[in-house]
């Protein structure tokens, strides 16, 4: 559904060059929930807008929902949904307006893109709206309207840039079994960006991770998470016992890492649920207690921070602006 290959972006202003995109090679395949993950700035969104037609790119050659990139963008265009992360309605339209309207920009005839309307009405929660103008809509129903306009044309490829940005718990959580929808229910391919790592874990089949405008890893959310050398455990003992409990949790098989701030003992073991009852049995024979303990599970931060040296959540830098 998507094959690119060397695909490059560079920024020139005031005598300043930025490489904002570096030559990466994507492939999505038909039927996937494909991920897209980055800091602010790693070239998420300029990747994005190369894609679906709306920067050209420097470099590079893409094949996206079966049409070439920069010979056919039409048809690029024809064959794919976009839901911008800023949204694309109108305060002044109503639901129905905005979708017809839509509709008709991609060449539908009246009774069939008020059909359309009636179904995506059912599908995404918005059944009862269609005469209320979009101002008066919450952010969780705005943001469903935005995908109905995605997938009016019915796509086989739809992007979703930062779809639950801004969102409320509950309109999340909403969104997100809209989205798994789209592909378990309506085979739609889909390709997503987004910061929020608890996200990316629940809905994507597979991830890429952007940084400085380049691929640095890709693959299902628990392959990239096995990257990661063990969990993380901690404890907390009396002041004066922290260096021999540091001693006896870095005797733990496979533990490494081992540190220690004020009261707490920090070390990374392969299996932490199988590892804290020996340490605790190893503790309680030298005659020291633990007050607390925690063990977490690699998470999706924990792998680009091992990668980068930095997390998913920095946001050092911005996207440059297209000057060209």
């Amino acid at each position: 559904m998507i094959k690119a290959r060397g695909l490059a972006r560079r920024f020139s202003a005031r005598g300043r060059t930025v490489d904002a995109v570096r030559g990466v090679d994507i492939d999505v395949a038909d039927g996937e929930l494909v991920g897209f993950l980055g800091p602010n700035g790693a070239g998420k969104t300029t990747t994005l807008r190369m894609l679906t037609t709306l920067l050209r790119p420097t470099a590079g050659e893409a094949s996206v929902g079966g049409c070439d990139l920069l010979a056919d963008p039409v048809g690029v265009r024809r064959n794919i949904g976009y839901v911008a992360q800023g949204g694309g309605t109108g305060p002044g339209f109503t639901v129905a307006e905005e979708i017809e309207l839509q509709g008709r920009l991609y060449g539908m005839s009246v009774p069939a893109v008020r059909a359309r309307i009636a179904e995506l009405a059912e599908r995404l929660d918005l059944a009862g709206m269609e005469k209320r103008y979009a101002a008066t809509l919450s952010g969780g129903q705005r943001r469903r309207l935005d995908v109905a306009l995605g997938l009016v044309h019915t796509p086989r490829l739809v992007f979703l840039d930062e779809p639950t940005t801004g969102l409320d718990p509950q309109s999340r959580a909403n969104l997100w079994e809209h989205i798994r929808a789209l592909r378990a229910e309506h085979g739609v391919t889909v390709f997503l960006t987004t910061h929020y790592l608890d996200e990316a874990d629940s809905l994507c089949d597979r991830i890429l991770v952007i940084d400085n405008g380049e691929i640095v890893a890709e693959g299902s959310p628990d392959s990239l998470k096995e990257r990661v050398s063990g969990d993380a455990a901690s404890i907390v003992v009396p002041a004066g016992s922290v260096g021999a409990a540091a001693e006896i949790a870095g005797r733990l098989p496979g533990a490494h890492d081992v540190s220690t701030v004020d009261t707490t003992v920090r070390f990374r073991v392969p299996r932490g649920d199988t590892a804290m009852p020996e340490l605790l049995r190893a503790l309680d024979s030298e005659g020291i207690t633990m007050t607390a303990m925690q063990v977490h599970r690699p998470t999706l931060d924990d792998v680009f921070l091992t990668l980068t040296g930095r997390t998913l959540r920095d946001a050092e830098r911005k996207e440059p602006a297209d000057v060209a």
